[in-house]
């Protein structure tokens, strides 16, 4: 498989890959619906919708994409909730996503120990993939949306997933990056500790196929020039595949920056969970929440 470069790449990649069935939390606004019908118009995706039956039920794209919507007729927003999770948990879909509800509503439901998506052990971890202008290929980083502070185990699950990810886009040995502030291991700044074991583990084929290196600032992990003037010798070598965050103030900021300044496009799910969960913002474009969508159904596995 050829590595997915951009978003538009991956809906071309999709376009001959089997349609994932998608489980929609309360479709009830008008960028998630737009959302919806843009997937279905891409051909990717078929899905089941949670909700309030006479708003679903009156849509245009119920009569345009007839036996590929199908309807569930829920009018509480935390019912809709927890029968779209269980439609995951049972395999009747292989995305989740939430439409105009609370993102607390959704999660209760996602993180409910009894009927709930995260199996016990897992870590729940936010991954995004940002299209850059004026860079080849897509960026790959997480934690933005998560974990505050993450530990040493909760990092071995986001190098994990987010090397999961990569390997979906077609990234046979993902170059990881560990960023901070420093190029240097300190005690001064316990999570280049962190930092340390994860590179043993890897060395050690706990990740398998990888590079991984760090700490590194954002601009020596993905510019080869800024390494060199700087000395750093480093296997990632200024073209990391992915970012490790240090925690999620920095996650966020990046992420932000991205979006606010630089014009990058986004897609975004979070991971852990059986299934993957499109949780997009209320600020997203109908074409992020498009490529989170195409982004979720790449990764989804068949259970």
């Amino acid at each position: 498989m050829q590595s997915i470069l951009n978003f538009e790449s991956l809906l071309g990649h999709l376009a001959d890959t089997p349609r994932r069935r998608v489980a929609v939390a309360c479709p009830h606004d008008s960028h998630t619906v737009e959302a919806v019908e843009a997937a279905l118009h891409e051909g990717f995706a078929d899905f089941i919708l949670f909700g309030k039956a006479d708003i679903i039920k009156a849509l245009p794209l119920m009569d345009k994409y007839a036996g590929r919507v199908d309807v569930v007729a829920i009018d509480d927003t935390d019912e809709a909730a927890r029968a779209a999770v269980m439609a995951v948990r049972l395999g009747r879909a292989d995305v989740l996503m939430k439409g105009m509800l609370n993102t607390d509503n959704l999660l209760r439901a996602v993180l409910n120990k009894e009927h709930g998506i995260l199996p016990q052990g897992n870590v729940l971890t936010h991954i995004t993939a940002a299209e850059i202008p004026g860079r080849d290929r897509l960026l790959f980083f997480t934690d933005a949306a998560v974990i505050p502070s993450p530990t040493l185990p909760q990092r071995v699950a986001m190098v994990e997933d987010i090397a999961g990810v990569c390997r979906a886009f077609g990234i046979d040995c993902p170059r990881i990056a560990l960023i901070h502030c420093t190029e240097k291991t300190s005690p001064k700044f316990p999570l280049t500790l962190d930092y340390g074991q994860l590179k043993e583990m890897a060395a050690e084929g706990h990740f398998g196929h990888v590079i991984i290196d760090g700490p590194m600032d954002v601009k020596v992990a993905c510019d080869p020039h800024a390494g060199a003037l700087k000395g750093i010798v480093s296997p990632v070598d200024g073209r990391a595949d992915a970012l490790i965050m240090p925690d999620i103030e920095s996650g966020n900021v990046f992420y932000k920056t991205l979006t606010g300044f630089v014009g990058a496009l986004t897609a975004g799910m979070l991971v852990g969970t059986s299934a993957p969960v499109v949780l997009p913002s209320r600020g997203d474009s109908t074409r992020a929440k498009l490529c989170s969508l195409a982004m979720a159904c790449l990764t989804a596995t068949d259970r």
